[in-house]
């Protein structure tokens, strides 16, 4: 492998005029000792020893990004089109800080935290952590955290949280409903905890507020495992006959739905209406095109990446609940009764 030393000596500069060049410490070199520089280094095929200088500032460049899936709901989380596109916010935005990015998914905590132990990070992003999950991984990890989508009080106690004003997108789309006319509103999800429930009371709340009275079996459980999604919506399409309009947890849920009503029989909105949760594409380019709650998917995972960089470079925010906003986006699924 050649070094900067054996360039040096072969262009008779020195050791810190080729460092410059190929760090980009250029401001006080030449443009022809730049272009001299560049044209050798293209000649041999010179690979820079990152690891070597790493070392040297005693930092790996290395972002951890940890993430907790669920056994009883996909087989592969990054096949949601959420995750997929938060995911793609964070690399982006860690790319350009110049930091390399490792991703470890896991059902299993206790894998989580042996894996992202060993790593030499100098950050940690953590998704899908419930409850006290976020303070375990944290005993076994020193260096900075940041959590995503954490409603667990210890999470919020301890960690900054990037998230979601979601009990507000949850209120807005169940009082846009209420106000076309439907009062028989059914909520589609497949948990009651964390971002899930913030919709959920969000969705009762509006309820509430405009005299209607929740009832336990307004909630219906979707099974998204792959194992039970074709009995699981022919289940949900069924218990939806007694209801005029239906607020699912995500668009992805939505869409689901409509192609499984669609299949059946049932037009969207004539026969019923759907509301989602995200605006990502599976809605946008659904026809007919989803009415939906927009979340800035991307620029949540930008914002955590960055808050994380930040507080890496002691920057500690005030704030320790970074709540991103949320939007009512009206398209085609919703009739007015």
């Amino acid at each position: 492998m050649v070094t900067i030393k054996d360039i040096a000596e072969e262009l008779g500069m020195s050791t810190t005029t080729v460092s410059n060049v190929i760090h980009g410490k250029t401001r006080e070199v030449s443009k022809s000792t730049i272009e001299k520089v560049e044209e050798y280094l293209k000649k041999v095929d010179y690979v820079p020893n990152i690891n070597a200088r790493n070392l040297a500032q005693n930092k790996s460049k290395i972002i951890g990004f940890a993430m907790k899936a669920r056994a009883d709901k996909y087989s592969n989380l990054l096949m949601d089109p959420f995750v997929s596109e938060l995911v793609g916010g964070v690399e982006e935005t860690v790319r350009n800080a110049g930091y390399f990015m490792m991703i470890y998914i896991s059902r299993d905590l206790d894998k989580i935290m042996r894996r992202v132990s060993t790593w030499n990070a100098d950050g940690l992003l953590l998704f899908g952590m419930l409850n006290d999950d976020g303070i375990r991984v944290s005993e076994r990890y020193k260096n900075p955290i940041v959590c995503i989508d954490t409603y667990s009080i210890e999470g919020i106690r301890h960690f900054t949280n990037v998230g979601l004003e979601d009990e507000r997108g949850g209120f807005e789309m169940t009082e846009y409903l209420i106000k076309m006319g439907h009062r028989r509103i059914a909520f589609v999800s497949d948990n009651q905890t964390g971002v899930d429930l913030a919709r959920f009371m969000g969705y009762k709340r509006a309820l509430l507020e405009y005299g209607i009275e929740p009832a336990d079996e307004d909630f219906i459980k979707i099974r998204p495992h792959e194992s039970e999604i074709d009995d699981s919506l022919k289940e949900v399409c069924e218990r939806l006959k007694d209801y005029t309009a239906v607020f699912c947890v995500s668009d992805l849920y939505a869409v689901m739905i409509m192609a499984a009503l669609s299949d059946r029989g049932v037009k969207v909105p004539e026969d019923i209406s759907v509301a989602g949760f995200d605006d990502n594409l599976l809605g946008r380019y659904h026809r007919p095109a989803l009415t939906t709650v927009h979340q800035d998917v991307k620029g949540k995972g930008v914002k955590a990446a960055q808050t994380l960089l930040e507080i890496m470079n002691g920057n500690i925010p005030e704030n320790k609940r970074i709540m991103l906003p949320t939007e009512l986006v009206i398209r085609d699924t919703v009739a007015k009764l």
